[in-house]
């Protein structure tokens, strides 16, 4: 039984930390890979990225595995978090070993972080350490396998926006002909929009051949409450959407590498515009490196690609439907489904 989940790749776990009221909207959710790591990389295609040991993932430096991805509210602040998720590491024996005793490891912990300062009324209110914990507890708590994952607004989408609705957590999986499965989580934070201003379609479900187009006047009764939340909140969209994309498959760093830049064509389909300089578009890729590719066809690892990218689209839009609506002293933002109804 699958989770249709991140969780579904064997051995990763998510876990979140939510923060809300008392002028708190922001969280922490973190990707634990399996004890001993899983090869990771990155690819930031956001003009205002804020990021942490994004540089060890590079395919020519020397860590080749890490123990956690975390992504996180509270801007550059936010990345305190990862520290929470570094010391639980340490004491666990897990990262790279740099001296005699096994005690005496360096977690590498890559972080990024998505704008939502001050959404709750308190700017200062936003995610430190003992956040990070709080997450990486909960996804080593999490079942080990096909757990499901609370998805809107939890962990680092709780102060999540996209556009000028409310954005959150979102995640999908899919197991391929070849057996690998690949599965991506996603916290839709983004400046651009991810409604058609035509029709009120999601841009996501174009892509995905199962759109279901508003009521011309459910669609112009949502246009003129968005004009009314512009107006009100009235600061600028600093706003980031981040990914992790996982799979069991054998990928060597490069191979890893090439899975977070086409999963940002995900984050295309959904969001438009993307890749702006009020954005910090952020991909991770963790390999488990469980099941081989077909060392016979050379173009194994095109289906690999290409599922990632169609599952951070499929998570997006999950982050989106299943968001619910804010109303509080640091804005207003509506969700999708408050405006033009579940399925």
């Amino acid at each position: 039984m699958t989770a249709d989940a991140l969780t579904d790749v064997a051995g990763v776990r998510v876990g979140h930390a939510t923060r809300t009221g008392g002028g708190w909207l922001t969280g922490t959710t973190v990707v634990l890979a399996p004890e001993g790591g899983a090869v990771a990389a990155v690819d930031v295609r956001g003009g205002g990225p804020g990021t942490k040991e994004t540089d060890a993932l590079d395919p020519r430096n020397l860590v080749r595995k890490v123990e956690a991805i975390v992504l996180t509210g509270g801007s550059a602040y936010g990345l305190d978090a990862a520290s929470g998720v570094m010391a639980w590491l340490e004491e666990r024996g897990r990262g790279v070993r740099v001296g005699p005793d096994p005690a005496q490891v360096v977690p590498v912990v890559p972080a990024a972080c998505v704008f939502d300062l001050g959404r709750g009324g308190d700017f200062r209110a936003r995610p430190d350490a003992a956040t990070g914990r709080a997450a990486v507890e909960a996804a080593a708590a999490a079942s080990e396998r096909g757990a499901a994952v609370p998805q809107g607004c939890v962990g680092a989408g709780t102060g999540a926006v996209a556009g000028q609705l409310k954005g959150g957590v979102g995640t999908a999986s899919t197991v391929l002909e070849s057996g690998i499965t690949v599965a991506a989580l996603v916290v839709a934070n983004a400046a651009g929009s991810a409604v058609d201003p035509e029709t009120g379609a999601l841009y996501g479900e174009l892509f995905q051949g199962r759109v279901r187009y508003p009521e011309p006047e459910v669609h112009g009764a949502a246009l003129r409450r968005l004009a009314e939340v512009a107006e009100r909140n009235a600061a600028p969209p600093l706003n980031t959407t981040l990914a992790v994309v996982a799979t069991d498959a054998v990928l060597s760093k490069a191979q890893a590498q090439k899975l977070a830049g086409t999963a940002h064509d995900g984050i295309a389909r959904a969001v438009r515009p993307v890749h702006l300089l009020s954005d910090g578009d952020t991909v991770f890729t963790l390999a488990t490196g469980a099941r081989p590719l077909d060392e016979a066809d050379p173009l194994a690892l095109n289906e690999v690609l290409a599922a990632g990218a169609d599952l951070v689209t499929r998570a997006i839009v999950r982050a989106v439907r299943t968001a619910t609506p804010v109303d509080g002293p640091g804005g207003s933002w509506p969700s999708y489904g408050e405006l033009y109804g579940g399925r």
